[in-house]
């Protein structure tokens, strides 16, 4: 897109002076001078607000809800919105619990039961998260607080992690599958279809699609997650049931009964885990330790394997071990190595580069 340049006050002001006839005073202080500087003044404020418009022309000066409204006006495409982790609490004692009753993390995360049960003894109940996001997402044995006393309702744990929270899509995100749309036009069950099929799921970050992967009518989507790793079993449920349901006993797979068209058997399934294991033995700056560092140091790897996720198919050894150097207290790295070895590693097509194990050392 062209640049949207903007006159100066002077130069508007210089141009209206030299379309005024010179039978007429144009010094500083004159009537004609006083008149044609509160002209541009004005009209360099409108110039600036013209320029600020035309930039919202271009898709990448959008950003929160001017995007959203853009993206959804132009070509439907809509923000997924944040989802909620979900799981089942064990409680203990004699008591009922009722919807709405809450338990929460020591930490202070909240969730609420979805559902009325009696408790006899031992039981479960289902509960989600309070506020939608990642943040619900909590290891085994992490909900053990009832913070408002449940009468005859003794104990509280998660005997496994909670998963399927989501933040809301990002802007880039967005940005990105409204790019495809345009770029990529999905029509009649094409490829791009089952891309953008896949992509409209909450939680799917990314998706491959593998054509006649098992002979004709035969169509596999590989997905990861928003955080660009291995999806879990309840979104690969959910990206299934939404493009291709396959029902009790596979009575409605293949049938049309979800986006796919009738005749075409899609298998949804999630990427493999290739673990990336870093070793390395670095130089800090004075007074920085490793203790510090290191989970800075895994936030950094974390971030490059999700920006090269289903986009590259090998890890860049010269990169990634650069990455590290931008963690504020590494001053420089003697050793590096990925999986033992000084190369890049490559991903296979239905693979996902995730982090395995970090080890560091002090020079």
């Amino acid at each position: 897109m062209t640049v949207y340049n903007v006159p100066s006050i002077s130069e508007i002001e210089n141009e209206m002076l030299a379309n005024i006839s010179d039978d007429y005073i144009k010094e500083v202080g004159t009537f004609t001078r006083d008149m044609t500087k509160s002209f541009a003044i004005e009209s360099y404020r409108l110039e600036k607000k013209l320029e600020e418009y035309y930039k919202k022309l271009d898709i990448y000066n959008l950003s929160g809800d001017e995007l959203t409204k853009f993206v959804k006006q132009r070509k439907g495409v809509i923000r997924k919105e944040a989802n909620k982790a979900k799981g089942i609490l064990t409680v203990e004692g004699n008591g009922t619990i009722v919807v709405g009753n809450i338990f929460e993390t020591e930490n202070g995360i909240r969730y609420i039961s979805t559902e009325q049960v009696t408790i006899n003894g031992t039981g479960t109940v289902k509960v989600e998260a309070v506020i939608a996001g990642i943040n619900g997402n909590v290891g085994a044995n992490s909900i053990t607080f009832i913070p408002v006393t449940i009468q005859g309702i003794s104990k509280v744990t998660n005997k496994s992690q909670f998963i399927d929270g989501y933040d809301e899509e990002t802007d880039d995100s967005l940005r990105e599958r409204y790019l495809i749309e345009i770029q990529k036009p999905a029509t009649s069950g094409n490829m791009y279809h089952y891309m953008q099929w896949g992509r409209e799921v909450v939680g799917v970050g990314d998706v491959r699609v593998f054509p006649l992967w098992q002979g004709n009518n035969t169509v596999q989507m590989v997905i990861i997650d928003d955080n660009k790793v291995v999806a879990n079993e309840e979104l690969i449920n959910r990206v299934q049931e939404y493009v291709d349901p396959k029902g009790n006993n596979n009575e409605t797979w293949g049938t049309g009964a979800g986006q796919a068209p009738i005749g075409a058997y899609c298998t949804v399934s999630t990427a493999t885990a290739k673990a990336i294991n870093i070793d390395s033995t670095l130089i800090l700056k004075d007074g920085y330790n490793l203790e510090g560092l290191k989970p800075l140091i895994e936030l950094e790897i974390k971030e490059y394997l999700k920006n090269i996720a289903f986009k590259r198919d090998t890890v860049s050894y010269a990169i990634l071990s650069s990455w590290i150097l931008n963690v504020e207290g590494v001053q420089e790295w003697t050793s590096f190595t990925i999986n033992g070895l000084q190369e890049n590693v490559s991903v296979a097509v239905k693979e996902v580069a995730v982090l395995g194990s970090v080890t560091l050392n002090v020079a």
